[in-house]
């Protein structure tokens, strides 16, 4: 979608949010060596020209542009940036789909000397690289991580047997597990049910913080009203 808008609007140099559009897109073939969404095609099926460059004079702009439905000025032709500088021929950019406007030539099969392939897939073949080599990167990194935890943890036992020998020049084994691996996870599971459990409130707790409330005022409210009647009563 962000590609066919973009070239959707790569004639609006002058609409403000839009007016990036063209530079953007012939910065992005340019840079990757690619050509519409999917090929050179798609360039044909928008008007990629702005109005303000159209001399509306002219009979072929006017039969162009009554021949298209939606009156927009659709031409076989493409961007410069498309253009491979490794072509040996000249740059051509326009008449694509015509062997009449260019001397020694046939469309369909000569190699034009446009980037062949879309700027979709080479979008997709540039982060794809990207990743890879993130990725690798960051599986070093966990793997030095998980081995100095590991280091830790053998030592910290260690520690502590020599502290339980109460021979701090004793030999000590140290361990990953205290337990073997089934057993840890089990424990590793009671404790955590243990903490969602602590976190949780029971439906009855409300109830009986409501009902302890409501008889903490039934009592304040009944010792005011003996005061009162104490008060009012007559001394002998």
């Amino acid at each position: 979608v962000g590609l066919r808008n973009g070239i959707r609007f790569y004639r609006d140099t002058d609409v403000p949010g839009r007016c990036f559009q063209k530079e953007t897109i012939d910065r992005l073939q340019m840079e990757l060596r690619c050509c519409g969404n999917n090929n050179f095609r798609d360039w044909f099926e928008v008007q990629w020209i702005s109005n303000r460059y159209l001399d509306f004079t002219s009979k072929d702009v006017k039969d162009r542009i009554r021949s298209n439905v939606d009156g927009r000025y659709l031409v076989d032709g493409v961007p410069f940036s498309c253009c491979n500088p490794a072509s040996p021929r000249p740059c051509l950019q326009y008449h694509l789909l015509d062997n009449n406007a260019h001397y020694n030539y046939e469309h369909q099969s000569e190699e034009l000397n446009l980037y062949g392939r879309g700027c979709r897939q080479a979008l997709v073949s540039y982060y794809m690289g990207m990743m890879n080599t993130i990725g690798l990167g960051v599986l070093s990194i966990i793997l030095v991580q998980v081995s100095v935890i590991a280091s830790m943890r053998f030592l910290q036992t260690a520690v502590e047997g020599a502290m339980a020998l109460e021979n701090p020049e004793g030999e000590s084994e140290g361990y990953l597990l205290e337990k073997n691996l089934k057993d840890s996870l089990l424990d590793l599971q009671v404790t955590v049910l243990g903490l969602l459990k602590m976190g949780q409130v029971g439906p009855g707790a409300d109830g009986a913080t409501a009902e302890g409330e409501g008889a903490a005022a039934t009592a304040a409210t009944t010792t005011a009203t003996a005061a009162a009647e104490a008060g009012e009563k007559p001394a002998n």
